[in-house]
């Protein structure tokens, strides 16, 4: 009697486990069917920079380009791709099956993301540009005006060319450095021009953001008064690119460095340098537009760990160099 019932509950937990693995195959293999194979309309659908596996699922299902969120998870997995799909946009139809749009977004991105920091010199902006959409750096260096590439992070086509991608940064630096604070720089006393370079200045000074505007404030102190800028990031520039540290700024400036016959020493030259020497960040280019020029400072240091003090004299300037620089 046992026996037969216990037959009978292994045959029950049987067929509840083979419908489910049916139901399961069932719902696996409707959801990675095409949402509508007869439509063939492509979408660009964009994965953004840093965007989470869930997130680009949940949003295929909302662009309704997959059928269930949760079986695109799993054909991700299953593929073992997870780590592979590319941020870019893509051109997708409802007419792709989960498989076939799982793999396009691991290749054949139509643009590609790159991300430009603050600071950057044009140099290592063409650098950017060759590995991510193959501009030749000779040519980008060459036709951009530096300053003028606004940090940013930028859909950039695959085979743009070098003209487009300077226009379309010249484009956001325009629109970034808007009327409003070009109005605060003439007030000032300055031009674009020189206010962009006075930020390239800030950008590569200041380390924390707190130290933007005081910088900028001392700087166009300085400039007012006819007194040299003794800028050590202008003297980098000017020696450019360090063959044995591979690197645009040379991470230590000596005295002999600031004796560097260069118009961009700004420690034999008063004044600004004849041009940027980086490309600054809206938050520069604002400290500069926002400078006070009533400051009584006329002279900072960075410590050790990069937090600047300022002086009013030369004489509170070697004090300062004797407490944190000693």
């Amino acid at each position: 009697m046992k026996s037969s019932r216990s037959r009978r509950k292994s045959l029950i937990i049987l067929l509840i486990l083979v419908t489910v693995i049916i139901v399961g195959s069932v719902f696996y293999w409707e959801g990675t069917l095409p949402v509508d194979r007869s439509d063939k309309k492509s979408a660009i659908f964009v994965v953004k920079p840093g965007q989470g596996l869930i997130e680009i699922t949940n949003d295929l299902e909302k662009s309704d380009l997959i059928r269930n969120r949760l079986v695109f998870y799993a054909v991700i997995k299953q593929l073992g791709i997870e780590k592979k799909v590319e941020a870019g946009d893509y051109r997708l139809s409802k007419s792709m099956d989960a498989f076939t749009i799982a793999k396009t977004m691991t290749h054949g991105t139509l643009d590609v993301w790159v991300t430009i920091i603050e600071g950057l010199r044009k140099e290592e902006i063409a650098e950017l540009m060759d590995k991510a959409v193959d501009i030749a750096q000779i040519e980008f260096t060459k036709k951009a005006q530096e300053g003028y590439l606004f940090p940013d992070t930028y859909l950039i086509p695959r085979g743009a060319t070098a003209d487009s991608v300077i226009s379309i940064m010249n484009n956001n630096f325009n629109n970034q450095f808007n009327p409003a604070l070009k109005a605060k720089v003439v007030k000032l006393g300055l031009t674009t021009d020189q206010a962009v370079a006075l930020a390239s200045i800030v950008e590569r000074e200041a380390r924390f953001k707190q130290d933007r505007q005081p910088v900028a404030s001392v700087l166009l102190h300085r400039l007012k008064q006819g007194i040299a800028l003794q800028s050590d990031v202008t003297v980098q520039y000017a020696l450019g690119y360090q063959e044995n540290e591979k690197t645009w700024w040379k991470p230590e400036v000596t005295i002999e460095d600031t004796k560097t016959d260069s118009p961009y020493n700004t420690y034999l030259h008063p004044g600004l340098p004849p041009g940027p020497i980086c490309n600054p960040g809206l938050a520069a280019l604002t400290a500069v537009a926002e400078a006070d020029p009533t400051t009584p400072y006329l002279f900072y240091l960075a410590d050790k760990h990069g937090h600047l003090h300022y002086a009013k004299n030369a004489e509170e300037h070697q004090k300062n160099i004797d407490k944190y620089l000693q």
